[in-house]
């Protein structure tokens, strides 16, 4: 195989954490909590993949994604420090709307 790739199993992670956060900032829009929060959420959403993506095809052979945006982040290249901290974000966003969530349901019951 010229070029190495990660397992089915990680894109199906990857694309459903996409998908989920996609739809969650969206309701949270919605619903009118979070809106700046959930608009930038949104946005890294759907510009960190397709960055990665750009990115990622003229990788080095032997080399999968995750390997690539590691040597890149090493070199300091802008688009991986940029995805690493969308994704960082991104993971950040869950952890504070689960939270709002989580305390408010506590209090309801």
């Amino acid at each position: 195989m010229y070029w190495e790739t990660l397992p089915n199993g990680v894109w199906i992670i990857y694309y459903s954490f996409l998908i989920v956060t996609l739809g969650t900032a969206l309701l949270s829009i919605i619903r009118k909590k979070m809106l700046s929060l959930s608009i930038i959420a949104i946005a890294l959403t759907m510009t960190v993949p397709i960055i990665s993506l750009i990115n990622s095809i003229g990788r080095a052979k032997g080399l999968n994604e995750f390997e690539h945006i590691v040597s890149q982040l090493q070199q300091g290249a802008i688009w991986s420090i940029y995805t690493f901290i969308g994704f960082l974000y991104l993971l950040i966003w869950w952890a504070i709307f689960l939270f709002k969530n989580k305390s408010k349901n506590f209090k309801t019951d």
